[in-house]
């Protein structure tokens, strides 16, 4: 990272920018976690596929409320104290799930879920502008997937989390349920939405000490004197203003609703196109995990399929490693470029094939989201004042709403014609993002 040393010789933004990547880090384990709740969620609270997807809605609608209050405030306030804001709702969101998961209430779930992610769109805005500004302008698409790589580090402990310690080492089906009595199956209800408990109580921990680090060192505030200068904003005549912002908002929340489609309902589509067929790299990381933690024990398949998508977040992270190396010797552009066009031919081989060929692509896509995220964020703030750029910061991450809106629309899809209609909701996604890296990411300011 290139930064201008301090008169000590000492780089001013070493600490702080290691810090800020902690954060990438923290929120990755939240979104991960979506996937295997949506999945428990179905029998440990009796709920269609659909309404389980609900989880993902509100997680991601917290993003859509909170995004613009988090740009205001820190525009006011300053970063630290945007960050400090976001870890505060996230821990008390995570403890929630502790009484949630004592009376079983699905709102009750659903209310913690937006408390966490209403946390993690003031660490979003903040931290995905932050790193952009902490160095040389030059270098910072490079820098935002840099930090984005603990992201993709973290991301692989949600699976994790759920195959091991949420999901149980019993498999409930539709003929195991018939075999017990109405009490049996009330009681196994109970048991799998307590299991919950203890994981969110240990995040809720983690978090709230890193946020005692937070409080405890000084971060720096870059360009506040050309705040200042540029006087008041309105954050909604942004996208009227520049081009490349409006439409990397739409790419945003495609990018994300393709990618909460894709995560949300993983074990789904393992189960639809191949649920006793398994890809042998994916079964031996699995057995290599199990062996790790020593329970290697009671597989079921919805476990195995957990671990699939715990390996497909190991190719996300990788995916996330060459992108990154490969902007140091392209344009960050056109690496998304490459990376999103191969996400639209992988999603119509999964669409043409099923079975373990459609899973193998799913678990590819990936790789090719990786960098999506930080790419889109960076492109779509690129060339805007200090000022207008923490409000487009917010604005950007409001379209992660995108979550919210997408994955509903696969399960209703999926409930017409099986789990192959709701990859038609990624498709469109990433076609539209192949089509602002393409054209739309150009800077231009003027009304739309």
């Amino acid at each position: 990272m290139n930064t201008t040393p301090s008169s000590s010789g000492r780089n001013p933004y070493l600490v702080p920018f290691a810090l800020v990547c902690s954060l990438f880090f923290l929120w990755g384990i939240a979104n991960s976690l979506n996937g295997s709740l949506i999945r428990h969620f179905q029998f440990a609270l009796d709920l269609k596929r659909w309404q389980a997807g609900i989880v993902d809605s509100a997680f991601y609608f917290g993003y859509f409320v909170m995004a613009i209050p988090a740009g205001i405030f820190m525009r006011k306030w300053g970063y630290k104290r945007g960050i400090l804001a976001g870890l505060l709702l996230y821990a008390g969101g995570a403890l929630l799930f502790y009484p949630a998961a004592d009376v079983r209430v699905y709102a009750f779930f659903l209310f913690a879920l937006f408390a966490i992610a209403s946390g993690l769109a003031f660490l979003e805005t903040a931290a995905n502008l932050y790193v952009t500004v902490l160095g040389d302008a030059k270098e910072a698409e490079w820098r935002i997937n840099f930090a984005q790589s603990f992201n993709g580090i973290s991301i692989i402990l949600g699976p994790i989390i759920g195959s091991l310690f949420i999901f149980s080492k019993k498999e409930y089906n539709a003929s195991t349920l018939a075999m017990m009595t109405p009490e049996q199956i009330q009681a196994a209800r109970v048991e799998e939405a307590l299991s919950v408990q203890g994981p969110y109580l240990a995040i809720a921990i983690i978090v709230a000490a890193v946020a005692v680090l937070f409080a405890l060192t000084k971060m720096p505030e870059i360009g506040k004197a050309e705040e200042a200068a540029e006087g008041n904003v309105s954050i909604f005549s942004l996208p009227g203003r520049y081009r490349h912002l409006a439409l990397g908002i739409l790419a945003q929340f495609a990018n994300v609703g393709a990618q909460a489609t894709l995560w949300g309902y993983f074990v789904d589509f393992k189960m639809d196109f191949a649920a006793n067929d398994h890809i042998g790299v994916a079964l031996g990381y699995a057995d290599f995990i199990n062996k790790l933690v020593g329970d290697a024990e009671n597989m079921t398949p919805e476990r195995i399929a957990g671990f699939h998508a715990s390996f497909a977040l190991v190719l996300f992270m990788l995916g996330r490693f060459l992108g990154t190396w490969l902007m140091s010797r392209y344009e960050a552009r056109k690496v998304l470029q490459w990376y999103s066009v191969a996400a639209v031919g992988l999603v119509v081989l999964a669409f043409a094939t099923g079975g373990t060929t459609a899973i193998l692509c799913i678990m590819l896509t990936y790789f090719c989201q990786s960098i999506m995220f930080p790419t889109i964020f960076a492109l779509a703030t690129k060339g805007l004042p200090p000022a207008e750029g923490k409000l487009a910061s917010s604005l950007v991450i409001m379209a992660i709403v995108g979550g919210a809106v997408m994955p509903p629309i696969a399960g209703l899809l999926s409930g017409a014609g099986g789990m192959k209609m709701a990859l038609l909701v990624p498709l469109l996604c990433f076609s539209f993002v192949v089509y602002y890296v393409t054209n739309g990411y150009r800077v231009k300011q003027q009304v739309l």
